[in-house]
């Protein structure tokens, strides 16, 4: 296989998705890779794009606002546009993941909260139960 193009198992051993993946992408068109009748080929482009959406994911975008920030990429101003709007959007998606974090550290301080009062009232009953 050229260097330039890598088949659909390629793509699934080195970026550790699957193809079902890979074609849902295609479908929601993150990705457009080449066909040689029922096979597929990703290009360096492809699994460029790949590398964003997985980032992408792992920061918490839905897969609609990386399709939008991919598609900037062709606005033709040197990507200027792209890191412009993908710098505010993530800006904003850092709020709100620290917005999130902090109420789970809430809620995780609650729970504990509700452990150690529900420990001690178990500890109360089976004492009492235990004099008796």
């Amino acid at each position: 296989m050229s260097d330039d193009l890598m088949t659909i198992r390629e793509m699934c051993d080195t970026y550790g998705v699957t193809a079902r993946t890979l074609r849902f992408y295609e479908s929601k068109e993150l990705l457009s890779p080449l066909r040689d009748g029922q096979k597929r080929l990703f290009t360096r482009r492809d699994r460029a794009r790949l590398k964003l959406i997985l980032r992408g994911k792992r920061f918490g975008f839905p897969l609609e606002e990386i399709r939008q920030l991919l598609d900037l990429y062709n606005v033709g101003d040197q990507q200027q546009t792209q890191y412009r709007e993908t710098m505010e959007r993530a800006k904003l998606h850092l709020e709100e993941l620290r917005a999130q974090r902090e109420e789970l550290d809430e809620a995780i301080a609650d729970l504990n909260e509700q452990i150690t009062w529900g420990s001690r009232m178990l500890a109360s009953m089976e004492q009492d139960e235990a004099a008796q």
